[in-house]
Formats: structure tokens, sequence, C-alpha cells
């Protein structure tokens, strides 16, 4: 695939669960854009992340779905001050429990290694551990939906007065800077 993966998918967000979450955007719209529309596109995510797999099967862009959702929703219940719905929970816990990545530094960096039997799994797990970092994390209270134009992105306000609007200044709140301009 010759896609360039920024003209794609939105990398912007300083956390990794919640970039995944972004590969559904214009989530508040009547037409929320899907971005994994293929196994293709999940395996250029991924390596964009650093989590890169050899291949991705449908079965396996089916779970990284559905756990894409369960990490949106728990977020979206946690930015609303609600519980999260417990096959929410499940399916994020087990997801990460089925994972076999390891954390390496290499050049300075820090990676993944993925195993050879099961990378999307082990990648997958990646996924839903940090998800499980930032959900029940001291920083919880500070999970956002972005208030943007039909976005409602998860974001973490890491602002000192805890009071971002958006997911992403250069993308949402450019949008809402320009429409004001336009209407003022």
């Amino acid at each position: 695939m010759t896609e360039d993966v920024r003209r794609v998918f939105r990398m912007d967000n300083e956390v990794l669960a919640f970039r995944f979450t972004a590969t559904v955007s214009e989530r508040a719209s009547r037409t929320p854009r899907e971005r994994l529309t293929d196994t293709a596109r999940l395996k250029m995510w991924l390596g964009a992340t650093g989590l890169d797999v050899i291949d991705v099967s449908p079965a396996r862009l089916k779970d990284a779905v559905v756990l894409r959702e369960a990490i949106y929703r728990i977020g979206s219940a946690i930015a609303a001050g609600v519980r999260p719905e417990s096959q929410d929970v499940r399916t994020l816990n087990t997801v990460a429990a089925a994972g076999r990545a390891t954390a390496a530094l290499e050049h300075e960096r820090a990676g993944w290694h993925l195993t050879k039997t099961t990378p999307v799994s082990d990648a997958l797990g990646v996924l839903a551990t940090d998800a499980i970092r930032v959900l029940g994390g001291p920083d919880r209270g500070r999970i956002k939906n972005c208030e943007g134009p039909g976005c409602a992105g998860l974001f973490l306000d890491t602002s000192r007065a805890a009071n971002r609007r958006w997911c992403s200044m250069n993308t949402c709140g450019n949008k809402v800077k320009k429409s004001r301009i336009t209407a003022g």
C-alpha cells in the first residue's frame, strides 16, 4: 500500500490507545468515517506506531475493531462520569492478557517485540495495556471527549487548568476558530 499514513490516519494523539480510537473520525457526526477499512489499513496503522506486523487476517481486523470500540466506550463513559459497561472492561482485560509483547529499549527508544506466532494479538495487547494504564490511572479524571464539531474523539487533558476542549488544536481547535472568524 503506497498511501501516506498521515493522510489516512490522525496520528497526533499523545495517548496510543486514544490514537487507535481515532481510526474512526467524526464520531459525533451523522456519518462517522471508518479508516480501518481493510486488513492493509490495520497493518499500516500498526506499523506507523512501531507495532510492525507481517500480515493481518480479516479475523484480527475484526478483533481490532472490537477492541477499539471497547476502549472508546470506556473512555467516553469515564469522560462523562459514568461507570463503563462490564462487557467492555472484560474485552479490554482479555485482549491485554492475551498479548505476549515485550518492551524493549533499542537505539535509545522504547519499542515492542512481538512474537512470531501471534504478532497482531500481541500488538492489540499493547494497545489494550496502554488503554488500561490511562483509563485506570491517576489521570483518568482528565479523560475527555473532544468538543470539536462532529469529533468526540478521546484525549487526555494535560493542560495545567484542565480546561482543554479539543483533541488537537491543529485540527478541531482550528476548525472552531475558523468558524468563529467566518461567522463574525
